[in-house]
């Protein structure tokens, strides 16, 4: 992957993990595993819901990682097993327009986006914008493989 850097030399990642607990932790670790290599040349905008930040947000991370977050236009965390397809729906539906606006707000401008594989929005979001991405696979390898086997 070919990622421009930023006149100071920085490569500004966003992260967009899919709103639940098994994406957003592994996601986080990711990214921390990320700056832990090259803390000076990368910073990493980690976006969530407003829900998601307050459960995450008082946790310990790197300098180099911030917290962006797009409003709760999911229903919540606490009660999307009642209603899973509508949660679901939600996600796919509802949250690209906001994390799209957020991009234009964020500085400096997005380098590279990471995409939650679960999301399918923020792979052509980022190809309209001419933004290189990368979906990134929360389960186990063999689990990937026999998907791509199907």
């Amino acid at each position: 992957m070919n990622v421009t850097r930023l006149g100071n030399g920085v490569c500004h990642v966003v992260a967009m993990p899919y709103p639940g607990r098994g994406h957003v932790n592994p996601m986080i670790n990711f990214c921390k595993i990320l700056v832990s290599k090259t803390p000076n040349d990368i910073l990493i905008t980690f976006v969530v819901t407003e829900e998601w930040l307050g459960y995450i947000g008082a946790d310990p991370k790197p300098d180099a990682i911030r917290f962006a977050t797009i409003p709760n236009v999911v229903p919540s965390e606490r009660q999307r097993a009642a209603d899973f397809p509508s949660f679901y729906e939600a996600v796919m539906m509802k949250m690209e327009a906001p994390f799209e606006r957020l991009l234009d707000l964020l500085e400096p401008p997005p380098t590279v986006i990471i995409g939650c594989v679960e999301l399918r929005w923020p792979i052509a979001l980022a190809n309209r914008r001419t933004i290189p991405v990368k979906a990134f696979w929360t389960m186990s390898a063999s689990f990937c493989s026999m998907l791509h086997h199907l």
